[in-house]
């Protein structure tokens, strides 16, 4: 299997304007990523982060490049390949946990599992598991209501994580919380990238935890620059 986990080569995307011609959002970006790396993808805000993002995670299609994913192109699959694709390879955190309210913490990991075939008694397992290598344990049977943002941003995480992708997609991830708040939930995030293995693109504002992943990469005009080496 490739070094290369994720491969996003020479992705271009416009949009049709309000007025005028198409607005390019994507010219010919490119990104490699290897197993067990974490990058930070830093930009404005309408820079095209979000967008990158969705077309490397194959909830969006670009209109000119490649999505490699553990060497398999993407871009070639039909839409039930990829969706499958996506359940089984991808992991995609937000900036708001998008928990479902009516499900306790276990049950919100234990879903996605079962929509990705995975017997129920395994995907209980796998959603202790999970809650307690992030220290919520006790918050398993607690619905989103009942916990704090930073709980319920990391029982997000172990959801992304839960049918074991390779690559984990992160948009502004700890954006809704507060700095101290936003350092231990990144701890838990880079921890469990560590200990998994798997490549992840993180979108951030924030510079100091950018500064601490492996690369820092810069999305400017369209086009990935490298911030950092």
């Amino acid at each position: 299997m490739s070094e290369t986990t994720l491969l996003l080569d020479g992705i271009s995307k416009s949009y049709k304007g309000a007025v005028g011609g198409p607005v390019t959002v994507l010219k010919e970006a490119s990104i490699a990523l290897k197993r067990g790396e974490v990058v930070a993808l830093v930009a404005p805000s309408g820079a095209g982060k979000s967008t990158l993002l969705h077309i490397a995670g194959l909830l969006d299609t670009c209109d000119a490049g490649r999505v490699v994913i553990n060497g398999t192109d993407m871009t070639r699959l039909g839409d039930n390949a990829r969706t499958a694709a996506r359940r089984q390879q991808v992991g995609f955190i937000y900036q708001f946990h998008h928990l479902l309210p009516e499900f306790t913490a276990a049950e919100n990991i234990i879903l996605p599992q079962l929509a990705n075939g995975v017997p129920k008694a395994q995907a209980r397992d796998r959603a202790a598991d999970l809650l307690a290598s992030v220290g919520l344990s006790p918050r398993a049977g607690h619905r989103p209501a009942q916990m704090s943002g930073g709980e319920q941003q990391r029982v997000a995480f172990c959801r992304a994580m839960a049918n074991q992708p390779s690559v984990l997609l992160a948009d502004e991830p700890t954006g809704n919380l507060d700095p101290d708040t936003s350092d231990q939930v990144f701890s838990v995030l880079m921890e469990l990238v560590r200990d998994t293995g798997l490549s992840a693109l993180i979108a951030t504002h924030n510079l100091q935890l950018a500064a601490k992943m492996d690369r820092v990469l810069r999305l400017d005009a369209g086009r990935i620059v490298t911030a950092q080496a």
